[in-house]
């Protein structure tokens, strides 16, 4: 990305409702360049998409935790297997298939901490690939919409 594609990207970090002519008159191009250039971004998939921060609690989803998981046996089908089932479950939100002790940790949320525990036992304990698992109770959670490219080496 050259300094305009990541002004373009910058000012749709902060708000990706905002017009591609508000956007082309902040980073100091036409319109038809801005928009030229989002196309771009979007084909090459650096932007992969515009999303609505919603609001946990609204969602019915007052508790959140992190659940390190460990699988056996490990191999390439057990994980991808693995990956698929837990991405489909309502209440997760990620999958990150990880290295070192624990083979994924998931991000889940649930209405409480009673169904919390109802997913755990029902869904994750009921998977003859799981070996262990460790919860992890949210109590806040700081994301991070808009990071910055850090520095090449």
């Amino acid at each position: 990305m050259d300094e305009l594609d990541s002004a373009i990207v910058r000012e749709l970090q902060r708000d990706a409702r905002q017009s591609n002519r508000d956007i082309a008159r902040k980073v100091g191009v036409a319109p038809s360049t801005s928009l030229e250039r989002i196309r771009l971004l979007r084909e090459r998939g650096v932007i992969r998409g515009y999303h609505a921060d919603i609001a946990p609690s609204a969602l019915n989803r007052g508790v959140q935790a992190l659940v390190s998981v460990q699988v056996r046996p490990l191999s390439r089908t057990v994980i991808d297997n693995f990956k698929t089932f837990a991405g489909g479950l309502p209440e997760v939100l990620s999958v990150f298939v990880m290295a070192g002790s624990d083979d994924f940790v998931i991000h889940v949320s649930a209405q409480d901490n009673e169904h919390l525990h109802a997913f755990l036992v029902d869904q994750l304990s009921q998977r003859k690939e799981i070996v262990g698992w460790r919860t992890s109770i949210i109590f806040q959670h700081l994301a991070k919409h808009d990071p910055a490219p850090l520095p090449g080496t």
